[in-house]
């Protein structure tokens, strides 16, 4: 989840590093640093906290150099602090890492019996000092980093350069993402395209195993065994433009206002709003067989996943298992030969997720992958690959990559109940058509943001905050749960309603908001207004986020403390549309408590550790 960068140019490279590092900083920030070769000695410049800090510290102190590599971190071994920060060197070498090297105390025990002095509490330190033991035995770098790569145990993207080596790189990967992009007598290499977007957009994605020997004029590719390999290069989409945040004052809210828009372009791979049919990508995969489907996925995918658990089994009639991606492996649960396994994940790159998806491969499963990053590894690893159209979310609170993973499920639903023939035509239009009027629908949600920014001052001050849901709208609710947890860090969380009644009811007094999403036709509503109302007796302070219908027939009953009225939508796209007043409430809550918003505290965005 720490963003690398590296540069061999025919220019100070300083600013292209800093520059980069901005792009990777949702990876990371607890520190971040440089270093570049200056008559060939390695120069450094670090800094705890975020990259301004860095910069701070380079506008005092600048450094010079046509090649260097730079680092972002969220911390895994050692406390954040300008010691443990990247750029890791001895006189001979310097590495930027992502990852977790799992032996590291064992290396450092044997490389301290050899006469290395350590440092810093990182696991990354015993990489300098393995490579530089080679090199101080007589291999040359490269010699150097293909002794010390079948040492490392863990998962690691690295990226090192060497003292007296002004056209030299050496890049690795075992589990963590890296890719080599291509100039005019220039080459970089970075943890995405994101990174390298400015700078080019011809790419080639290193494969797990892969290490690669980079030069002004291309790099050489070798594959876990050390035979050259040849990896096909790409052309991206992504551009140096697409990160802006505009007029808002927050990626977070920019990606929240651009949903009805992202949905839509979603819909548009898959949904034909003429016909009002639903036609998925070609897979290699006959639904007709498939007996079970397995969802693994992490955090808000999660949820994704469980919406997606409800419309798979009501609409195509098949059994779904859900597991949380870091738990599903280690269950070692027995699976069915004809069963299809659904990985969700934005970045494509979650290594829990990628772990679930390589077991289930082992147990010959069907792999199907939804993801915002069609180069991502996970992408590469499946039979099909689902797109969503989100475009780079910063902001790593996820919010538009969350709605359009529930639309390609709702599509991939649609599909499956189509091809089983548990839908008919008619069924299948009714629900495409539902689907086809979810962004004007979003739009119009977006218009109560002023209503929500007043009814978060009611949360702000709240020590526990609890979300309320029944069928999809739990999913919902364990959903908005985790972004005020994420954000205002709040502690919040979700449950199904029908469960208060089973110990969290105990909870619940004047001082606990309890948010409940009900949408009015939802066939639950009756039994998700009852909970309501036993929280409501007890003096819980209900917000309800509901529909017309679902305000009025409450007449008669106890009334909530403050209301967000949605438009009316079909119960199946529900859960997209409730979904937007969680992340609004989320946000302006916040606002509120003053937080970091796009950077909340020990977090990041794309986890690539266990």
């Amino acid at each position: 989840m720490c963003g690398i960068v590296g540069i061999i140019g025919n220019q100070p490279v300083a600013p292209l590093l800093m520059e980069g590092l901005r792009r990777l900083e949702y990876r990371g920030y607890d520190s971040a640093g440089i270093a570049t070769l200056r008559d060939g000695s390695i120069e450094r410049r670090r800094s705890e906290g975020k990259i301004i800090n860095l910069e701070s510290r380079l506008d005092a102190q600048p450094v010079d150099g046509n090649i260097g590599i730079g680092h972002t971190r969220w911390a895994t071994h050692g406390v954040p602090s300008e010691t443990n920060a990247h750029p890791h060197a001895t006189s001979r070498v310097a590495v930027v890492h992502n990852g977790i090297i799992e032996n590291f105390q064992k290396l450092r025990e044997e490389l301290t019996e050899y006469g290395s002095q350590f440092v810093t509490e990182t696991d990354t330190e015993v990489i300098v000092h393995l490579v530089s033991h080679y090199l101080n035995k007589g291999a040359n770098p490269e010699e150097a980093v293909a002794l010390s790569l079948p040492r490392l145990e863990g998962a690691f993207a690295i990226v090192l350069i060497f003292a007296g080596e002004q056209d030299l790189m050496i890049g690795a990967r075992l589990g963590s993402p890296l890719a080599i992009g291509f100039g005019d007598g220039e080459m970089y290499i970075g943890s995405d395209a994101l990174a390298l977007a400015p700078l080019t957009q011809k790419l080639c994605y290193l494969e797990d195993g892969d290490w690669t020997v980079i030069r002004r004029d291309g790099p050489e590719i070798f594959d876990n065994n050390h035979k050259p390999i040849l990896r096909p290069v790409v052309q991206t989409a992504m551009s140096g433009a697409m990160i802006g945040k505009g007029d808002f004052r927050h990626f977070m809210l920019k990606e929240i206002y651009e949903q009805p828009t992202v949905i839509g372009e979603t819909l548009n791979t898959m949904l034909n709003p003429v016909t009002r049919t639903i036609t998925l990508p070609p897979m290699p995969i006959d639904l007709t067989n498939i007996s079970r489907v397995s969802i693994s996925a992490c955090g808000t995918a999660y949820y994704a996943g469980l919406v997606g658990k409800y419309w798979i089994e009501r609409l195509g009639r098949l059994p779904v298992e859900l597991d949380v991606a870091s738990e599903f492996r280690y269950r070692e649960v027995p699976m069915e030969s004809d069963g299809l396994s659904l990985f969700i994940s934005q970045s494509g790159e979650t290594m829990d997720t990628l772990s679930a998806l390589q077991y289930a491969a082992q147990q010959k499963q069907k792999i199907v992958s939804i993801v915002n990053v069609d180069e991502s590894s996970i992408a590469r690893a499946s039979d099909a690959a689902l797109r969503t159209l989100a475009g780079p979310e910063i902001g790593v609170a996820s919010t538009k990559a969350f709605t359009t993973q529930l639309t390609v499920i709702a599509c991939l639903a649609i599909g499956c109940g189509r091809a089983r023939g548990t839908l008919n035509k008619a069924e299948e239009a009714e629900l495409s058509l539902a689907l086809s009027e979810v962004p004007g629908r979003v739009a119009e949600v977006l218009k109560n943001n002023e209503t929500i920014a007043e009814i978060a001052e009611t949360i702000a001050d709240a020590r526990d905050v609890l979300y309320l849901g029944r069928g999809t709208s739990y999913a919902i609710a364990l959903e908005g749960a985790l972004k005020l947890k994420e954000i205002s860090y709040i502690h919040a969380e979700g449950y199904a309603a029908g469960e208060m009644k089973h110990g969290p009811i105990a909870l619940i007094d004047e001082d606990v908001p309890v948010i409940v999403i009900a949408p009015g036709n939802d066939p639950l509503f009756e039994k998700t207004a009852s909970n309501m109302q036993e929280v409501i007796a007890r003096g819980g302070k209900v917000i309800l986020i509901s529909d017309k219908d679902g305000v009025s027939r409450l007449q008669g009953h106890a009334s909530p403390f403050a209301t967000i009225t949605l438009p009316k939508v079909d119960p199946f796209v529900a859960p997209i549309l409730y979904s937007v007043p969680v992340q609004l409430l989320a946000y302006h809550t916040a606002i509120l408590k003053g937080t970091d918003v796009d950077q909340p505290r020990n977090l990041a965005k794309s986890v690539t550790v266990e």
